[in-house]
């Protein structure tokens, strides 16, 4: 893969709190938006790959990485509001938006909510399709789980965890738990933490993911979108490509065998190649008024038709 030096933080202040950026490159945009507990380093790899050819943006979300970490909204909604502002900063005004996990439940809020600033929508292992998603998630979300994540970075916990990888890799965490642990020993610290669990809180509960966007997913038409999903992902069931594909008109759907919830981490090579096919080869979608009325007034409800028990399962 291409060097990824030079693409250090910068940072915007945002409503008085700092939010923190990697942005390279020049022509079409294209806007990354990581995970949950995890930050814009995620996308390093795809940013020196295309910054010759696109404009690219991968902020770390507010409560992650360098942002600031204040007691705010951690809400998909607010996000999305929080993508907007930060590109108005940059003076940037439309985009492709690739979004990873709760990434992708915020590139879908943000393509719902600013509709003429959406080129495209690329969603990997995504939430905001389904209920589903990982047990360690649900217990996570649960009442009194704040007191015990700080023991994961304890080195004796951490030494434990790589000891059951193999269970773990039942659990659909074996080939990204070493990615996941670095990630998640950041809430050793307290405002991390508490970043970490309102963030999670806002969209999972102990019964499972509480956003649904399947509801509003045929407002993608016209919107050209693609689905990125590992075979063996079961932190969001790999069962949720198959319902987003089914509800998003038209949607291209990539299935990443034997990759788990990180399928651009996974194979960031083919992961390059069907992002870089797609961002060339479909026409960025124009936003009109009218038909968006249109949509809302004619539009279908695709959850209705949808058998739950096929997404209610975290493994």
């Amino acid at each position: 893969m291409h060097s990824v030096d030079g693409f250090e933080l910068r940072t915007r202040l945002v409503h008085g709190y700092l939010r923190a950026y990697r942005l390279a490159g020049r022509g079409p945009a294209v806007l990354f938006i990581h995970g949950i507990g995890d930050d814009s380093s995620t996308w390093l790899d795809m940013l020196a790959a295309l910054s010759g050819d696109f404009t690219v943006i991968a902020p770390d979300l507010l409560g992650h990485g360098g942002s600031a970490k204040p007691r705010a909204d951690y809400s998909v909604a607010a996000y999305a509001c929080g993508m907007r502002d930060l590109l108005a900063t940059l003076e940037i005004e439309r985009v492709t938006v690739v979004g990873h996990s709760l990434g992708g439940g915020v590139a879908m809020q943000f393509a719902y909510q600013f509709p003429e600033m959406v080129e495209r929508l690329v969603l990997v292992g995504s939430g905001g399709i389904g209920p589903g998603v990982h047990p360690l998630l649900r217990l996570a979300a649960a009442p009194g789980a704040g007191l015990m994540l700080p023991l994961v970075g304890i080195p004796p916990v951490r030494a434990a965890l790589r000891g059951l990888g193999s269970l773990l890799q039942n659990f659909g965490l074996g080939s990204d738990l070493e990615y996941v642990l670095a990630k998640y020993m950041r809430l050793v610290e307290s405002t991390s933490r508490q970043a970490f669990l309102r963030t999670l809180r806002s969209v999972v509960d102990w019964r499972g993911q509480v956003v649904n966007m399947l509801d509003r997913c045929y407002l993608t038409e016209g919107i050209p979108t693609m689905l990125v999903w590992g075979t063996t992902d079961h932190v969001v069931p790999s069962a949720h490509a198959v319902l987003a594909h089914q509800a998003m008109p038209s949607s291209r759907l990539e299935i990443f065998e034997g990759a788990g919830h990180f399928p651009h981490r996974a194979d960031p090579r083919r992961f390059l190649v069907i992002l870089r096919e797609f961002l060339t080869e479909t026409r960025p979608a124009r936003y009109d008024a009218s038909r968006w009325r249109g949509l809302l007034r004619s539009g279908s409800r695709p959850h209705e038709l949808i058998d739950e028990s096929m997404v209610s399962s975290g493994s």
